[in-house]
């Protein structure tokens, strides 16, 4: 169908849209193929800054994913969970959608390049865009990263090149200090950069933290630096805002608990979110405040961001899709 520009309409209608590539939107989609629901997974094109596959595809060995007794490398899981996906019949689309209209429905969509033209529409879609950890863009940051810097102490805390030696974390709140708190069990230290001469971290927290044996806070101290032998990290170079005075510090592991970002620009003053941007679901389930749109992963937690709970939610948002869809087909709504 041509559009007044002259072009070609890729107009197409589904029962189930998938926007995201993660643990999350690969497990809804597997439920979902299996379901005979012929989904569509718009896995992106350096969508949020990652490659097709999500944050997996930038960490190194992942050891807490079950079924994977001696670890596996982040981007071969995103290979499986793919392969698994298409084998199964999801229609895996290399685009990012750049536009929706959850206004009625079905609801409209648009790929990346083609906002001119006709929407394409799906009876439900499901989020799974994710969110990413807040950078804070330090000389040597894209070095080391992955490579002794981390945003994510459950996830990397245990690997090798992190036990039994001094690691760092930078944050002065709630995440900062869980981090900090867990990061005990496998470095020899672990020393807390705050900028301030406070933490924000709940009373509670922040007790657990300053009465640790193992945990110096140094207060109004920030990293300027990450220094390495160009492989693995192995010091950072600190700066006190008060004094000016700089130094080195020793420490073969950098945390950021700064926060995440998590990618909701796309339907941003169309569904509720929270005060940190987090999709807000109806607890329990996927559902967001608009029916027939789910939300599953890391848009719309921000407790956990594993990939075994993202990939959890998926199938939650997948069920409860599946449900909608025979529901409103068994009572002739659609």
């Amino acid at each position: 169908m041509p559009t007044s520009n002259g072009k070609k309409s890729t107009k197409m209608h589904s029962k189930v849209v998938i926007i995201g590539s993660g643990p999350a939107g690969h497990t809804a989609a597997i439920y979902l193929a299996r379901a005979n629901l012929n989904p569509i997974l718009f896995e992106g094109f350096l969508a949020n800054g990652f490659a097709a596959g999500g944050q997996l595809t930038t960490t190194t060995e992942v050891e807490n994913f079950p079924g994977f007794p001696n670890g596996i490398m982040g981007p071969e899981l995103m290979d499986k969970f793919r392969e698994q996906s298409r084998n199964f019949g999801t229609n895996i689309i290399t685009q990012t959608i750049t536009k929706v209209d959850l206004s009625e429905r079905p609801f409209k969509y648009w790929r990346e390049g083609e906002e001119d033209m006709e929407p394409e529409t799906a009876d439900t879609i499901i989020l799974a865009t994710g969110a990413s950890a807040k950078r804070l863009s330090l000389k040597g940051e894209e070095t080391y990263w992955q490579s002794g810097i981390s945003a994510c102490a459950v996830c990397d805390g245990a690997v090798p090149i992190f036990r039994n030696n001094p690691l760092a974390v930078i944050g002065g709140g709630d995440s900062a200090a869980e981090e900090a708190t867990y990061l005990t069990k496998y470095g020899s230290h672990v020393y807390v950069l705050v900028r301030r001469d406070e933490l924000r971290a709940s009373k509670i927290m922040a007790k657990r933290l300053l009465s640790h044996p193992k945990i110096t806070v140094l207060w109004n101290t920030v990293a300027t630096e990450c220094l390495g032998n160009g492989d693995l990290l192995h010091s950072l170079r600190i700066r006190n805002v008060v004094s000016g005075k700089e130094d080195i510090l020793k420490v073969n592991g950098l945390f950021y608990a700064v926060g995440h970002e998590p990618a909701t620009a796309l339907v941003r003053g169309q569904l509720q979110t929270d005060a940190d941007g987090y999709i807000v679901t109806v607890p329990g389930t996927a559902q967001t405040s608009v029916k027939g749109v789910f939300a599953a992963g890391d848009v719309q937690d921000k407790r956990y961001r594993q990939a075994v709970t993202s990939a959890g939610s998926g199938c939650m948002a997948a069920l409860e899709a599946e449900r909608l869809l025979s529901e409103e087909e068994e009572a002739g709504e659609i």
